[in-house]
């Protein structure tokens, strides 16, 4: 979370990267199996291509994009992979500069994944539970409202600075002194993988944004009515 852009992945995490079977910027945009299992009343946010765009420019900025495979999901600070993703690994890794905790695609440090998962009623460390966790800690910093635009604006980078440190201020600095992406290439990914996003949807009808406080019904019909394409892989 709070740690260094990942410069590179380890010639092992490289190999498993290219081996994947998911490479696709269009990272599927729910996963049916998953709301069907949570309890009734439990929290989840929708994944709209906005909101995918976003979780994956965070993960570009955090080094652990992985050319969009699930292998950032396991990536932990320094590049090395954990194989299990049943509980964040709280693991402490070193650099020659740093020493963290952080771990998954938005690089969580144990405190904030212990956080958003009792927020959420989150048991596991999959890649879906990381998505989730990733837009509640969006929304705690005011930013997911601003998110749902389908914009990447300085503002909005700003407003979520303090949360990844690879992100820019409205200074163009990282809100902790550490190596940060400049705003035009994250604006550059972003817009380029919500044209993607959108154009897998293909026409028709918007999604149907359920939030939070809706039912789950309403989400599993929203999700209904994505064609076999998009929920391929959920």
């Amino acid at each position: 979370m709070v740690a260094p852009m990942l410069s590179a992945l380890p010639a092992a995490a490289q190999s498993l990267s290219q081996s994947s079977d998911r490479h696709s910027s269009s990272v599927p945009l729910s996963s049916l199996a998953m709301l069907e299992a949570l309890p009734q009343g439990q929290r989840v946010f929708a994944i709209t291509p906005e909101r995918r765009a976003l979780l994956n420019t965070i993960r570009f900025a955090e080094g652990t994009w992985a050319q969009g495979s699930d292998l950032g999901y396991r990536i932990l600070f320094g590049g090395s992979v954990v194989d299990s993703l049943d509980r964040h690994p709280n693991r402490v890794m070193r650099t020659a500069r740093y020493a963290s905790a952080a771990a998954g695609a938005y690089q969580f440090m144990p405190f904030t994944w212990a956080l958003a998962a009792r927020a959420l009623g989150l048991a596991v460390f999959h890649p879906e539970a990381q998505d989730q966790a990733a837009l509640f800690l969006v929304q705690r910093r005011g930013a997911l409202q601003l998110a749902d635009h389908g914009e990447l604006t300085p503002q909005l980078v700003s407003l979520l600075a303090p949360e990844w440190a690879s992100f820019p201020t409205m200074r163009g600095h990282s809100f902790y002194g550490q190596p940060v992406k400049r705003f035009a290439d994250l604006k550059r990914f972003y817009d380029d993988n919500l044209a993607r996003l959108r154009s897998a949807l293909g026409p028709g009808e918007p999604p149907r944004v359920c939030e939070p406080e809706l039912s789950l019904r309403c989400r599993l019909e929203a999700l209904e009515r994505l064609g076999p394409r998009q929920r391929a892989g959920a």
